[in-house]
């Protein structure tokens, strides 16, 4: 705790447990260590964590495994109400919650509190999906045997989550494993795992029952993951990260067979035709590129432009994220928080060096301002070359970068020509454009004139290598299910 914390933010993270939850309770890591948490406004330390490891990782999972029958028993309007109390819970404590998330992570308050209200409707959702968890009956062709299927919980969950959504992420994985019967070990990120740990203490609150949900905080990823996915006992992996990390742990899952769910990185398009209401465009370029300070799987990496009304945007988004309020998230007005952490700063650094040196045009923006904490000045870049190293890895910061194109096939063959395929944007008024693009964009979801694509009630996911399965929607619950096939001879009158 450092002079610079303030009262209010004292108080709060005095009432945040620091520990692991390993059946029930809040205990020390056995090795003892801890872990610091740091303040990406300040570079200072605001909590110290408990830093787990195998012997921590196994007793948890060790747990799960034999809660999963019981839980898996329990009546679905017992999980229902568990997670609609979790929802009022939250959403009672939005502001202290807001504020944890901004002095963890570093987004403004006004950012905090959307999320705060988009975890806290995940538990709503699949409050309401734990009790339509259905099945099947009908007859076989021959008429001869009745095929009657049901749904039962997958089993014991290994949930992964990122830094930069720590609230929503977390939810977003408990809330349909707690609706289908799933006990689950849980890693947050290091980084950022203030606001998941006060989620496990309000789940708790809310009466969830103790060995259900288990957590456990590490410096050291793999030391964690890892004997989880080689226990034989955890039958599902849900992960949110980078690509890299996904493909390893796909193949350490495989090694049990287990169920997965990956949702990985993006490179995400975000098309505008000059036919496009160009207001709408800058209103949702804005909020596609510069959610969560750029650092987001949905940002906009690329935001390509056809030539006629490129240097119109160009100039319209230079004037809107050269106006935006830098600071530290928690003060007042500040529209844009610091980056996560040094790492992040120097990769978007060395992007946007790389784009200028290859020919782009710094219309706004471009450096670090000078002054404590990670920041990163919002940027804007004209003429980007389709060479430049941001075309192809995740800018994850504040940075616009426009390239212009010229035919629609053009800007189709940019957009597709990635690894990638979680989300794309377009903007135009042609309506069977706007149809026959969203069919051809290689990407799990697109946002049509809308620069927000992430809704509880709607399937999260993407293709290609930004992973596998969804999270959300009405085929949320499903990734944490397993159907169960019942064979009977029919015998009929007469």
């Amino acid at each position: 705790m450092t002079t610079g914390t303030s009262d209010r933010v004292r108080a709060l993270l005095a009432d945040v447990p620091t520990d692991l939850l390993v059946d029930g309770n809040w205990v020390p890591a056995a090795s003892g260590r801890r872990i610091d948490v740091l303040n990406p406004a300040t570079e200072e330390p605001i909590a110290s964590i408990a830093d787990g490891g195998e012997d921590d990782a196994l007793r948890a999972v060790e747990v799960a495994a034999r809660v999963q029958r019981s839980w898996g028993r329990t009546a679905p309007r017992e999980r229902s109400e568990i997670l609609r109390s979790a929802f009022d819970l939250v959403m009672a404590r939005q502001e202290d919650l807001a504020l944890l998330m901004t002095t963890e992570m570093g987004k403004p308050l006004a950012e905090a509190r959307g999320e705060v209200a988009y975890a806290a409707e995940f538990l709503r959702w699949f409050s309401e999906e734990a009790v339509r968890i259905g099945g099947d009956a009908t007859v076989s062709g021959d008429g001869g045997t009745r095929i009657i299927c049901t749904r039962e919980p997958v089993g014991p969950c290994v949930l992964v989550t990122p830094w930069n959504f720590p609230l929503a992420m977390g939810a977003r994985k408990i809330g349909p494993a707690i609706a289908a019967g799933c006990t689950m070990v849980f890693k947050p990120s290091e980084l950022t795992p203030l606001s998941s740990l006060a989620l496990a203490e309000i789940l708790r609150e809310a009466g969830l029952p103790d060995g259900v949900l288990n957590v456990v905080t590490t410096s050291d990823p793999g030391s964690v993951v890892g004997p989880w996915l080689a226990s034989g006992l955890a039958r599902k992996l849900t992960f949110t990260g980078s690509t890299a990390v996904g493909i390893k742990l796909l193949g350490q899952a495989a090694q049990h067979v287990m169920r997965t769910s990956l949702e990985l990185g993006g490179n995400a398009p975000f098309i505008v035709f000059d036919d496009a209401d160009l207001d709408a465009a800058v209103e949702g370029a804005m909020v596609a590129k510069m959610r969560n300070m750029g650092e987001a799987c949905t940002a906009a990496n690329r935001i390509l432009v056809q030539r006629g009304v490129a240097d119109q945007l160009a100039a319209r988004l230079a004037e809107r994220m050269g106006g935006l309020v830098v600071g530290d998230g928690a003060d007042d007005g500040v529209q844009v928080g610091p980056l996560v952490g040094p790492p992040a700063l120097d990769k978007v650094e060395r992007l946007v060096g790389d784009a200028v040196a290859r020919g782009a045009t710094v219309v706004t923006g471009g450096s670090r301002p000078d002054r404590p904490g990670w920041f990163f000045t919002p940027t804007v870049l004209a003429d980007v070359r389709r060479d430049s190293a941001l075309m192809s890895e995740e800018i994850f910061g504040p940075v616009a970068a426009l390239v212009p194109f010229d035919t629609e096939e053009e800007a189709l063959e940019i957009a597709n020509d990635t690894d990638w395929g979680l989300v794309g944007y377009l903007y135009t008024r042609d309506v069977d454009r706007g149809f026959r693009v969203s069919e051809a964009m290689e990407v799990g979801m697109v946002g049509l004139n809308t620069g927000l694509v992430s809704n509880p009630a709607a399937p999260f996911g993407g293709v290609k290598a930004s992973g596998l399965g969804r999270e959300g929607g009405r085929v949320g619950i499903e990734e944490f299910l397993e159907i169960k096939y019942l064979a009977m001879p029919r015998r009929t009158l007469g």
